[in-house]
C-alpha cells in the first residue's frame, strides 16, 4: 500500500512543480517592458514637424523614463526638405510628397509598436502667418488629412500656425530642460531672448510677484511641465525681428513699395555705398546717405526713432541669467566675439562699443556686410530698451549639451503634457 501513495504523492509534487515553472514562464514572457527588471525604464517617442518660411523640418525625439527619476532625452533624429510649406500655397496638394518623405523618415525611426501611441505634429511660423488665411488653411488641412492617414497619433489641434509667444515660450523650455532646471520647482530658470528676422521674442520666470503685478496681463503666461506650474513673463514683437527693422531703419514699410520706388537712402550705410537688398520678394537699392553728420549718431538716431515707446522695459530682467539666439549669436560671430560653434558670452556694451567702432570705419569692403553698422546698432539699442544695461552679459549658444536650442523640443514637452491632461 505504501508505494502506490509514495507514487501519488510524488507525482501530485512534480506536477505542481511543473505547473509553477509553467505560470513562472508565461508571467515573464507577458510582462510588459517598463515593469521589467531592466531598473523601470521606459521609452517615449514625439514628432515634431517645423513648418518654416524656407524649409519643413522633421524632430524625431526619443525620451527616456526612469522610475522616480526626471525624463531625459536619449536621442533625436532630425532631417530636413525645401522649400517650405507656403511654396505650396496655390496647389496645396504638391506639399504632399514632401510631407510622406518625412513620415517614412520617423517610421524608420519609432519602433513599429509605439507608432500608434507616439505623437506627430506640426507648427508652422513666419511662412504661413504671411499667408492669406484661406491658403495657410488649405495647406494645413492637406498635412492634417496626411497625418490622420499615418499609423501615428494625430489629433485635429497638431497642426497649427504657431503663434510668437508660444515660440518664445517653447524655446525657453527647451532651454531650462536641456540646462536641467525644469525639474525642480526651487531650481533658478533662465531667461530667453531670441532676435529672428520678422519678430523678437522675452521670456523669463519671474522672481518678483510685482512683476507679475505690474506686467500687461497677456505677458504673463502660466503652463503645467513635469507636475510642476511655471509662470513666464513672455512677449513677441511682431515687426521688430532684424530684417524687418532694418527695412523700417532703412526707410522702407512692410508692403510692397506705393508707386513703384524701391530706393532706400540711410546715414546707417558707407556714404559711398548703393547696392541691392531684396526683402519679402521686394529687390530695393538701398544708398548711403553723403557725408554729414557722424555715421554713429545719425544711425543712433534713426534707430531710436523706429523703436520709439515700441518695447517695454521689463524691470527684474536686469538681474536674472539669459540665453540669447539667433542674429544675437550671428552678429557676435561676425565680430569676433564668440567661434561659430563653440558660441560663448557677450556684454551689451559690446554690441555698442562695436556698432561705434564699425559705423565710424564705415567703408564699402566686400569681406563686411554693409548693414553691419545698422544691425549692430539696432541690437544694442534694442537690448537697452528691453530693459538690459550695458554692463549685462548673456550666454550666446546654438546647442546645449549637443541638442539644438530651437522651439521644437519645448513644443513637444509641451504637446505631449498636454495629451496627458486630455
Amino acid at each position: 500500500m505504501k508505494r502506490p501513495k509514495l507514487a501519488g504523492v510524488f507525482l501530485f509534487v512534480s506536477c505542481l512543480l511543473a505547473y509553477l515553472m509553467f505560470v513562472k514562464r508565461h508571467y515573464a514572457a507577458t510582462k510588459p517592458p517598463a515593469a521589467s527588471a531592466a531598473a523601470g525604464r521606459s521609452f517615449q517617442y514625439g514628432i515634431m514637424f517645423d513648418a518654416g518660411s524656407t524649409g519643413t523640418r522633421i524632430h524625431i525625439f526619443k525620451f527616456q523614463i526612469e522610475n522616480k527619476e526626471a525624463t531625459k532625452l536619449a536621442h533625436e533624429t532630425f532631417r530636413a526638405i525645401k522649400p517650405g510649406l507656403s511654396a505650396y500655397a496655390d496647389d496645396p496638394e504638391k506639399c504632399t510628397a514632401g510631407i510622406l518623405e518625412l513620415l517614412e523618415v520617423a517610421k524608420s525611426s519609432v519602433p513599429p509598436s509605439l507608432w500608434t501611441i507616439s505623437p506627430v505634429v506640426l507648427k508652422a511660423t513666419a511662412g504661413l502667418r504671411l499667408l492669406p488665411g484661406e491658403k495657410a488653411k488649405h495647406l494645413l488641412d492637406r498635412v492634417r488629412a496626411l497625418f490622420l492617414e499615418s499609423p501615428f497619433l494625430s489629433r485635429d489641434d497638431g497642426v497649427s500656425i504657431m503663434d510668437g509667444t508660444d515660440e518664445g515660450i517653447s524655446a525657453w523650455i527647451t532651454v531650462n530642460f536641456l540646462t536641467g532646471d525644469l525639474h525642480s520647482a526651487d531650481s533658478p530658470t533662465v531667461g530667453m531672448l531670441d532676435l529672428g528676422g520678422g519678430s523678437t521674442q522675452i521670456t523669463f520666470s519671474p522672481q518678483d510677484e510685482k512683476t507679475i503685478q505690474t506686467s500687461p496681463i497677456d505677458y504673463i503666461r502660466s503652463f503645467q511641465m513635469f507636475n510642476n506650474t511655471h509662470t513666464v513673463y513672455t512677449h513677441s514683437y511682431l515687426g521688430l525681428g532684424l530684417m524687418s527693422a532694418r527695412l523700417a531703419v532703412l526707410g522702407g514699410v512692410d508692403a510692397s513699395p506705393l508707386g513703384g520706388s524701391t530706393e532706400l537712402v540711410s546715414p546707417c550705410l558707407a556714404p559711398e555705398y548703393s547696392g541691392r537688398w531684396e526683402h519679402a520678394d521686394v529687390v530695393y537699392t538701398v544708398k548711403g546717405q553723403k557725408a554729414g553728420e557722424p555715421v554713429y549718431e545719425a544711425c543712433l538716431t534713426k534707430v531710436e526713432k523706429v523703436l520709439y515707446r515700441k518695447v517695454m522695459k521689463a524691470s527684474e530682467a536686469a538681474d536674472m541669467d539669459f540665453y540669447a539666439f539667433s542674429y544675437y549669436y550671428d552678429r557676435a560671430v561676425d565680430l569676433g566675439v564668440i567661434e561659430e560653434k563653440e558660441g560663448g558670452t557677450i556684454q551689451v556694451s559690446d554690441y555698442i562699443d562695436a556698432a561705434k567702432r564699425v559705423c565710424s570705419g564705415l567703408s564699402v569692403s566686400p569681406l563686411q556686410s554693409p548693414f553691419l553698422c545698422l544691425d549692430l546698432v539696432y541690437i544694442s539699442v534694442l537690448l537697452q530698451e528691453l530693459g538690459f544695461p550695458p554692463y549685462k552679459r548673456f550666454k550666446l549658444a546654438r546647442t546645449i549639451n549637443q541638442v539644438e536650442t530651437s522651439w521644437a523640443l519645448g513644443a513637444t514637452f509641451h504637446y505631449i503634457e498636454s495629451l496627458k491632461r486630455h
